[in-house]
């Protein structure tokens, strides 16, 4: 069984409140991102073997979600058997994208194929739940509002089918760590409001710069090449540009017809950023 672990961004992302438990809640839009994609190959055999190749992961195997997905679901189910997994990463690690989470993800839904183990949708994500806070969300692969530690999800209708999206990855990597150091919360952001209960018509395009990503500006004092990143987006004509998630991938929406400036700026964006650029393509519907 061959899938294809796909990767996400997160429009606007807000730090709630730190938690007795030392997570932080957070809110946030998580929008799936179909055309940059891993490689996963799940198939039976005599023998267990975990086969990568692709960019490198900074992690023994045993320590890759995807084998711990696996060994998981096995200790809890006994009708799991032996499988050969062949895995092919194109996705950045470090890059705000969850990559790491959709391997795991679509791991588990590979197995629950496979050995006809019967569970839901909702059953698989509670699976993943301790493994990551945003498994879950690679379940159902739609577009969804976010809470909690990123594990509370609200399927919402938003489509941005037709928009440009570029992502850019420098060299850094960010860890979460990194990420939530200087970190203060804010309380609850208003501005995610119209998108989880649309109770008028609104404009998207007027809506989505409203929301901001907490991240950035603890992130960017750290590594000022981000914001240069964002700037250079916003110049070219992005409708709206952000970091994903914890970072370090930087991307913007565009809205361009063949003869326009907008086009004729993202020529110059892809010379200047050529090395960097992950993804650059049109958005497509995404899944119900």
């Amino acid at each position: 069984m061959k899938l294809f672990p796909n990767c996400k961004i997160n429009i606007g992302l807000r730090v709630v409140r730190k938690r007795e438990d030392g997570y932080h809640d957070l809110e946030t839009i998580f929008y799936p991102v179909y055309g940059l994609h891993d490689e996963l190959e799940v198939q039976p055999s005599d023998e267990f073997a975990f086969i990568q190749e692709g960019i490198t992961v900074d992690c023994l195997p045993t320590d890759n979600l995807i084998y711990k997905v696996y060994a998981r679901m096995r200790d809890r189910y006994p009708q799991i058997g032996n499988v050969t997994i062949s895995f092919k990463k194109n996705i950045p690690f470090g890059a705000g994208l969850g990559g790491g989470s959709s391997d795991a993800a679509h791991m588990a839904m590979a197995l629950n194929e496979i050995f006809a183990l019967g569970l839901t949708k909702e059953q698989l994500a509670q699976e993943l739940s301790p493994l990551g806070a945003d498994c879950p969300f690679f379940i159902y692969n739609t577009p969804c509002y976010a809470e909690g530690i990123g594990d509370k999800l609200t399927p919402i209708d938003l489509d941005l089918s037709g928009l440009r999206l570029i992502m850019i990855k420098p060299e850094c990597g960010v860890s979460t760590k990194e990420a939530y150091g200087g970190i203060v919360p804010k309380g609850t952001c208003e501005h995610f409001a119209p998108f989880i209960n649309p109770l008028e018509p609104f404009l998207l395009l007027e809506h989505l710069p409203l929301l901001t990503n907490d991240f950035e500006e603890t992130v960017c004092k750290v590594h000022p090449e981000l914001a240069d990143i964002k700037k250079r987006l916003q110049d070219a004509g992005a409708l709206y540009a952000a970091m994903s998630g914890s970072g370090s991938t930087i991307f913007g929406l565009f809205e361009c017809d063949a003869e326009s400036t907008t086009n004729a700026n993202l020529r110059l964006l892809n010379e200047e950023f050529a090395s960097m650029i992950i993804f650059n393509d049109t958005l497509g519907k995404t899944q119900a």
